[in-house]
């Protein structure tokens, strides 16, 4: 159980659901134009005619682009869980020990 979040901590994590969101962003922009590309070489290899293989990265793909939303959108991560603080604190102790 963790209490109320300080304001150094509240800032931590909107700063990483902003990173989150601009990487979603990024991610789907890449996907349109590279889609976009494979459309235009079917559409010029084949005159746009003959089996639209174009589809099948553009549904694989699509599919992640989805899964990516909805971590980034629907459920959003609480970062740092209390897993990863424990691990960072771990590693942490560590290094403070030394080799």
């Amino acid at each position: 159980m963790t209490g109320p979040k300080s304001e150094e901590e509240i800032y931590r994590i909107a700063r990483e659901r902003v990173k989150q969101k601009r990487g979603f962003w990024n991610h789907l922009a890449v996907y349109v134009v590279v889609n976009i590309f494979l459309v235009i070489i079917w559409f010029f290899t084949g005159r746009g005619g003959g089996y639209p293989w174009f589809i099948w990265p553009l549904i694989g793909w699509g599919i992640g682009i989805i899964f990516h939303a909805l971590g980034v959108f629907v459920f959003p991560k609480q970062w740092p869980s209390d897993w990863e603080r424990k691990q960072v604190e771990k590693e942490a102790e560590k290094l403070r020990k030394g080799p």
